[in-house]
């Protein structure tokens, strides 16, 4: 987290999903650090299919900042698509809502559909977990995951020194699903992971850069190459917390 001795943190376009009390909040917090030279940017992309949300109420459009009126899934097909001029690319980032649907896999799922229109690909419960004290599978087959059972501040920064436990975090998210893939792959051909790493980089605002995305859809098209059948891990994580998927391609 940038403090006053930080250097500017540098992006492209940044897209905030959601524009209620998260993304309202996440959008003011960049705004501000903007406006202090800890966090430059070209533009703020604030993604919500209400156009009287609470962004475009308290905070509102201006030259440096736009409320997309659109829902979630057509708005990320379009910015991550084929990259026309002004799409999505090197230096824009994600900044993710802790209250939404695993967007990032529900992504990944229709462009593999879209690459494999022969092939049976869709989303399968993942039948083995982390290990992580909180686990809860949610009916779409999606496993939301925790280090933590307890309660966790609002917007935790996730430091290293735990602000509930007061001991060292010794803990990473990105870790326990490496392990994960590899106990699955024990038991079946299974790829990955395929991990959208959200980090908090300036003011307590966490986010992924969309090159980790177009990475996370190089490395599907490449487990689907030999044609076999194969699981792919795919999860996108903080330090201490995930949502973590299986994304089926059959042969």
């Amino acid at each position: 987290m940038a403090d006053a001795s930080s250097p500017e943190v540098v992006f492209r376009d940044i897209a905030v999903v959601g524009g209620g009390c998260y993304g309202t909040f996440y959008a003011g917090q960049l705004l501000r650090a903007r406006r202090q030279g800890k966090v430059a940017y070209r533009r703020l992309l604030v993604i919500d299919r209400d156009p009287d949300c609470r962004f475009a109420r308290e905070l509102g459009a201006g030259a440096d900042r736009e409320l997309v009126v659109s829902d979630w899934d057509p708005f990320f097909d379009r910015w991550l698509g084929s990259s026309p001029a002004g799409a999505a690319g090197a230096g824009d980032a994600i900044v993710p809502s802790p209250l939404m649907p695993h967007l990032m896999f529900d992504w990944l799922l229709r462009r593999a559909r879209a690459r494999w229109p022969g092939r049976t690909v869709e989303q399968r419960p993942l039948d083995l977990g982390p290990g992580t004290p909180y686990d809860a599978p949610a009916p779409d087959g999606t496993r939301y995951v925790s280090f933590a059972d307890w309660i966790c501040p609002v917007h935790c920064i996730e430091p290293g020194i735990c602000p509930v436990t007061r001991g060292p975090r010794t803990w990473e998210m990105s870790e326990a699903a490496e392990a994960l893939v590899a106990r699955l792959g024990t038991r079946r051909p299974t790829a990955g992971p395929v991990l959208f790493v959200c980090r908090h980089r300036v003011f307590g605002v966490g986010m992924f850069e969309v090159s980790a995305v177009q990475a996370g859809d190089a490395a599907v098209t490449a487990a689907g190459e030999s044609g076999s059948e194969i699981g792919v891990v795919v999860g996108t994580v903080s330090a201490c917390h995930g949502a973590l998927g299986l994304l089926h391609l059959g042969p």
